[in-house]
């Protein structure tokens, strides 16, 4: 008797085009989902359990073309299967749908609070994250959770995401050198994860006084008559 593979006739993320060829028209599209996956990095160094997707399709419909967020985070799926990566997130090859879904909002509008929104509930990501750091009046930042097919916006800055482990908010920090307010992970304390230039600096200015209290030691011990050189 012949087995049947339903699985086996869907293409597989290998044929299926890797992106929808739309260009940013915000660097910050880009930038704000790679600071996340890079804090993600430094969050969980031993895990390999995750994956977080920048600009990437996935598709979810072998007939549709695939969605594509700025950013998106699943949980319990391979981090990488090779060298070569992944070319786009396949729910029939990865068979976990992404806990987290992130839109930055652009001046050219793309339906982040309509359309997209409406998207992503009927196929049921957990959280939908939107940044329009355009606003004034309203939150910039806002963080849906699915209840009953239906998003509810959660309140806090940052809000905590107890599927995940982590909390999200938004906060003034340097970047690749760039000082302004960006989105970061925090722990259950509402600490936020430090990038690693933030972390290099820290450590310079905690040696450059380590270096400052030994020269005030030296110097003390030369008032007393003590040359620092002979003690060691």
């Amino acid at each position: 008797m012949l087995n049947y593979d339903p699985l086996a006739c869907l293409p597989s993320s290998e044929e299926l085009p890797d992106s929808d060829d739309t260009p940013v028209d915000n660097e910050l599209q880009d930038l704000i989902p790679g600071l996340l996956k890079a804090l993600l990095a430094m969050a969980w160094p031993e895990r390999m359990d995750w994956f977080f997707g920048v600009d990437m399709g996935i598709y979810y419909d072998p007939d549709l073309p695939a969605i594509v967020p700025d950013g998106f985070l699943s949980l319990g799926v391979e981090r990488f299967y090779d060298e070569n990566l992944r070319p786009s997130y396949v729910l029939w090859e990865e068979k976990k749908l992404p806990i987290l879904a992130l839109e930055v909002v652009s001046k050219t509008y793309r339906g982040e609070y309509s359309t997209k929104k409406v998207e992503y509930a009927r196929l049921g990501f957990l959280y939908y994250v939107v940044y329009n750091p355009f606003r004034r009046r309203k939150p910039r930042l806002e963080v849906y959770k699915l209840v009953n097919n239906v998003y509810e916006l959660h309140d806090g800055n940052p809000v905590w995401l107890p599927e995940i482990g982590l909390g999200i908010g938004i906060e003034r920090g340097t970047y690749l050198g760039i000082p302004r307010e960006w989105i970061y992970w925090y722990n259950q304390q509402g600490q936020r994860f430090l990038t690693a230039e933030e972390d290099k600096k820290i450590a310079q200015q905690e040696a450059q006084q380590a270096q400052q209290e030994v020269q005030v030691l030296r110097e003390r011990l030369r008032s007393l008559g003590i040359d620092p050189d002979s003690l060691t």
